[in-house]
């Protein structure tokens, strides 16, 4: 097989996440990602760091969105407001490949060493936006506030998307990973209200 092949990251990805639903995380070597791929371990990895990595690539990406989302926000906008443009644009990345994030949802949750990681990433995006809003001179604690409640609510409106039924009429707002983030904080924030006004 040549030096350069098309896609290879692409091929390894997918054929990672058939193996890993198939036999599960653990029992899946490099080898055989490489092998169901049509490619070398060498170029597996050329593409990835470990077998971890076809699951959690793109972090970079993620927080450079992230980030750059709050950074753009309007002068006038909340923290909050902020973070929610943040975590929307987040979510519509997500909604590009809904059926990947769901089987990849599957493959990290069977497996505590994943659900682990997966933990260690939404932290690195909380400090993340946590810096952008110090940046834009919201000060402590604000900004981990706005950021930590953002990441929660965050969460909740994943969850309840990935449990949704694909191609299920009738539920939009759950069909939809952004507009269920928005409305998953809004939801926090009538919480809150309500517990101000007690």
């Amino acid at each position: 097989m040549g030096r350069w092949e098309p896609n290879g990251r692409g091929r390894l990805a997918e054929a990672a996440l058939k193996l890993y639903a198939e036999q599960g995380f653990e029992r899946t070597t490099v080898t055989e990602i490489a092998e169901a791929a049509g490619l070398t371990e060498r170029t597996f990895f050329r593409h990835f760091a470990d077998k971890r990595e076809v699951l959690f690539y793109g972090t970079e990406m993620a927080l450079d969105m992230l980030t750059r989302t709050i950074a753009e926000a309007p002068a006038s906008a909340s923290p909050m407001d902020a973070v929610g443009a943040a975590l929307e644009s987040f979510g519509a990345f997500f909604q590009e490949d809904p059926e990947r994030v769901r089987r990849r949802d599957a493959i990290v949750s069977a497996s505590t060493e994943l659900r682990e990681r997966e933990l260690v990433k939404l932290d690195a995006f909380a400090s993340a936006m946590v810096g952008a809003l110090r940046e834009r001179g919201t000060p402590e604690p604000a900004a981990s506030l706005a950021a930590e409640a953002g990441i929660a609510a965050f969460k909740v409106a994943y969850a309840r998307w990935v449990a949704a039924e694909p191609g299920k009429t009738g539920r939009t707002d759950e069909q939809e990973l952004p507009r269920l983030v928005r409305k998953t904080l809004t939801e926090l924030q009538e919480i809150l209200a309500d517990r101000a006004s007690v």
